[in-house]
């Protein structure tokens, strides 16, 4: 007969389950993903499959054989780190590289520190960072809207970050007239040029998959609209002192900066506990975003400013915390 420990009151119980809040966001990936399917067609569709199922079959080899426990592919976590992966690769990446990426995201990313709650980094993003890193050509070569017909042979083109990039590089502001207009860049139809990653193009997608997970209170506002915000603040100071800087509302909808704040900077176990830590932990996102997009070598910043970040979680969270209940507060 089990025995079973019960606490001392209050008691609180909640409908919240692993399983829901990780299938939740899922489903609030959909519209986006749709829009790639629609975008970038086979490409994005062997991309996305791919991802997925190697992320579940290497969480469910490394548990079962190596770690020598039940698998726990079922609470959706691998599927969603299969997905976000995806999101984050253009959609005509080598098929290796694809599970490559799965593996270092799954085995390295997650399963070296345990698994599912353990993990100090967001997993997709640590398959991402060393996909680029490791093979810069692939991760860089970016498919324009509209090849339906292809999926490694697809036509490239410079993105409107790069554009930003050669604009700060050069000083020649010109650059950033061949910038596809604001809703162009917040719908993704970019015709002209590449458009960036597979989950990255449709800004008002990834909005919609916001509203969805507010309304299921999966997330809160704190660190989405901090990062937004910050960013949209730096850039149109930037902007207001050199031509040279892009507006804030194209340097908000370009890149993976949208798909970075809703989805990936938000994951539970990477990010601070308290609503003042999430605060704080956005704004340092976007500033560091910013700063890397403007000044460093990449022209993208959003991946590396997560990671970066999630590095001082603990520590955040450490100086950062709730009042206790029934603690009193000395004036």
């Amino acid at each position: 007969m089990s025995k079973f420990i019960v606490s001392l009151s209050p008691h609180a119980h909640g409908s919240d389950s692993v399983e829901r809040n990780m299938y939740g966001v899922i489903i609030a990936l959909v519209p986006a993903l749709l829009v790639s399917f629609l975008y970038f067609g086979l490409g994005s569709a062997v991309v996305c499959a791919l991802s997925v199922a190697a992320c579940v079959f290497f969480e469910w080899a490394i548990s079962k054989y190596i770690l020598r426990r039940e698998p726990t592919i079922s609470d959706g976590s691998a599927i969603l780190t299969g997905l976000l992966l995806g999101f984050n690769l253009p959609s005509n990446l080598p098929v290796l590289i694809i599970i490559l990426g799965a593996l270092v995201a799954i085995g390295i990313g997650k399963m070296t520190f345990g698994g599912l709650g353990c993990n100090p980094f967001n997993p997709a993003l640590v398959g991402r960072c060393f996909l680029l890193v490791s093979f810069p050509a692939q991760m860089t070569s970016w498919p324009v809207v509209g090849q339906l017909t292809s999926y490694a042979d697809a036509a490239t083109g410079a993105t409107p970050l790069s554009l930003m990039k050669t604009a700060i590089k050069t000083g020649d502001a010109s650059y950033l007239n061949q910038l596809p207009d604001s809703l162009t860049l917040m719908l993704g139809n970019v015709s002209e040029g590449g458009a960036g990653t597979i989950g990255e193009v449709c800004g008002l997608a990834l909005l919609l998959g916001l509203a969805y997970m507010l309304w299921k209170k999966i997330i809160t506002w704190h660190i989405p609209v901090s990062i937004i915000a910050t960013v949209f603040i730096f850039c149109g100071l930037l902007h207001l002192a050199s031509p040279v800087y892009a507006d804030p509302v194209s340097a908000i909808f370009s890149g993976g900066l949208m798909l970075g704040a809703i989805f990936m900077a938000t994951d539970y176990v990477t990010s601070p506990m308290t609503h003042k830590g999430q605060l704080l932990y956005g704004v340092c996102i976007g500033l560091l975003t910013v700063i890397i997009r403007n000044w460093g070598s990449y022209p993208e910043g959003m991946s590396f400013a997560i990671l970066i970040m999630n590095a001082f979680t603990p520590l955040i969270n450490t100086y950062i915390k709730p009042k206790r209940f029934g603690e009193v507060v000395e004036k």
